[in-house]
């Protein structure tokens, strides 16, 4: 199954000259704990990073900085590791296994922001399948008992 078929389409982002307090709000505001950092090419939004409630806390809060002295692209994760539409479901836990990371952006095939995946999606997705599987494995055996009376 491609990964573009799974991905949350409604992703909040920010760019990297945003603030953080208005980052913090957004995050509030749509009860996300990270945001999609991006910026404008050639019409596209192409993510160019990722910023976490972690960061916040980690880079701002912990630090003693103040947040009105700090912009997104001062604390955020770089190069943030992507996944194209295309990309199948093992693949994509693959590179997010790899890289230790929970939530990645989900691109076209000009770099484009399409969407964002989450360990949350994967493992509901996942946690069906199984149940299919544990429901044909009973099927199988009723369908058994059926034949050979």
């Amino acid at each position: 199954m491609p990964i573009g078929e799974l991905c949350s389409r409604d992703v909040i982002f920010v760019t990297p000259r945003d603030t953080v307090p208005e980052a913090a709000r957004l995050m509030r505001q749509h009860h996300v704990g990270d945001l999609v950092v991006v910026e404008d090419q050639a019409g596209r939004r192409v993510p160019v990073g990722m910023l976490t409630d972690r960061d916040l806390v980690v880079e701002v809060l912990a630090s003693g900085v103040g947040a009105d002295t700090v912009t997104v692209g001062d604390i955020m994760s770089p190069e943030p590791v992507t996944a194209r539409e295309t990309d199948g479901v093992y693949e994509t836990i693959q590179r997010m296994r790899a890289r230790g990371v929970r939530r990645i952006p989900v691109i076209n095939d000009r770099g484009g922001l399409e969407g964002i995946i989450a360990v949350d999606d994967l493992l509901e997705m996942l946690a069906e399948e199984i149940m299919n599987l544990a429901t044909l494995v009973g099927r199988e055996q009723a369908h058994e008992r059926a034949a050979r009376r």
